[in-house]
């Protein structure tokens, strides 16, 4: 793979902050949006605004409630952690079309764009990154 490949590859499989922001604006119908962080609850207390909350872990088990006519956008923690990716892996395979937030919930916070306290769940505290 070469630079321009790559890069190609890159912004098709990614979605910035406010790239997202601009086209959900512009389109709100268009896509879902997962926090798919896994995770002790204390850290996880706070997502983006009008996310469904499906940790990583539990995906496969709450599949249904994914829908299929939609741009799935998935976040973890940080530009660091790679649960989104694996998340994403498992749903393209399954046929969704996919894309990762650039720099996860942490650069959302950065930006000063909306969140909302979490609904908490009974995940297993092991983040999974």
């Amino acid at each position: 793979m070469n630079a321009l490949e790559y890069f190609n590859a890159r912004l098709e499989a990614t979605i910035s902050p406010m790239d997202y922001m601009r086209s959900n604006q512009a389109n709100p119908e268009k896509y879902f949006l997962i926090d798919v962080r896994n995770g002790p609850e204390h850290v996880r207390n706070v997502t983006i605004q009008g996310t469904a909350v499906i940790p990583e872990q539990e995906i496969v088990n709450r599949i249904n409630e994914i829908p299929k006519d939609k741009e799935i956008i998935l976040f973890c923690w940080d530009v660091w952690c790679n649960t989104a990716a694996k998340a994403a892996k498992l749903l393209l395979e399954k046929g969704y079309n996919v894309k990762e937030l650039t720099g996860g919930i942490a650069a959302w916070k950065e930006m000063n764009f909306p969140v909302t306290t979490a609904v908490q769940d009974n995940v297993a505290d092991n983040c999974g990154c």
